[in-house]
């Protein structure tokens, strides 16, 4: 996959109206993030379809669950979920998580086998550890292309991060916004003040700070979809940063 991922994509779990993420698109969302377990990647096909945004103008990501990640599952699964979206191919494809039927020396070569058919522009891995991440480098045939994790105020991991920047891969901020629990901290709420943005906004821009991390935040309103993207452009100061780095509190919203 030949493609640089935007900065602020959608993420599209919980999302069941097309028109949400027709309007997404309508205002320059251009990375759009599903997933088999999300039962909604029909949702996201449809709303493709109605946008009339040509295909190549979009990158589309979706994830094949932990009970399809067998080598000889593998392409059935990602025909399936290529049929629901209507599309021949998807720019991006992930393991969800690295349990179930996954087996690092069987499932990613059969991925890597669906990237040499072009039904998939690119291989992401979901929820892996540093080590998983080294083990699953020993037996791709093609580049990694992303790595997606819940990172948000309240939940990150500094190697992760360094492993994306070692390796040249971006990693995909899921929750960034942390369900809202990161808006009345105190360096969240003053940087907020101090700039006159929402604490939303703060969040994503403290994610946004360090150049191998994106985002892909849910939104359904047009204004909270507007705002999200309106926070590329905002740029916290170094110890606003530093404050929010040093948030001794730790809620992961999605646990193993």
């Amino acid at each position: 996959m030949n493609r640089t991922l935007p900065a602020v994509g959608l993420g599209t779990m919980g999302v069941d109206d097309p028109a949400v993420i027709e309007t997404a698109i309508g205002l320059g969302y251009r990375h759009l993030d599903t997933a088999q377990v999300y039962g909604n990647e029909t949702v996201v096909g449809e709303a493709i379809a109605r946008s009339e945004m040509p295909r190549a103008e979009l990158l589309v990501a979706t994830k094949l669950w932990v009970t399809d990640l067998a080598a000889g599952d593998v392409r059935t699964s990602t025909r399936r979920s290529l049929d629901r979206l209507g599309l021949e191919y998807v720019d991006l494809l992930y393991v969800h998580r690295p349990r179930g039927s996954y087996a690092p020396e069987t499932t990613l070569p059969a991925l890597s086998e669906l990237v040499e058919e072009g039904l998939v522009g690119g291989i992401g891995l979901s929820n892996f550890s540093v080590e998983g991440l080294e083990a699953a480098r020993e037996h791709l045939d093609v580049p990694l292309v992303a790595h997606q994790v819940e990172h948000h105020p309240l939940f990150w991991r500094a190697e992760l991060v360094a492993d994306a920047r070692e390796h040249g891969y971006p990693l995909v901020a899921y929750s960034p916004l942390a369900s809202g629990r990161a808006f009345d901290l105190p360096p969240v709420r003053e940087a907020a003040e101090a700039h006159g943005v929402s604490p939303a906004q703060v969040c994503l821009a403290w994610v946004l700070s360090r150049e191998e991390v994106v985002a892909v935040p849910k939104a359904s309103s047009e204004d909270h979809l507007r705002a999200n993207l309106e926070a590329r452009n905002l740029s916290l100061y170094e110890e606003e940063i530093a404050r929010i780095d040093a948030i001794d509190l730790e809620v992961e919203l999605f646990p193993e």
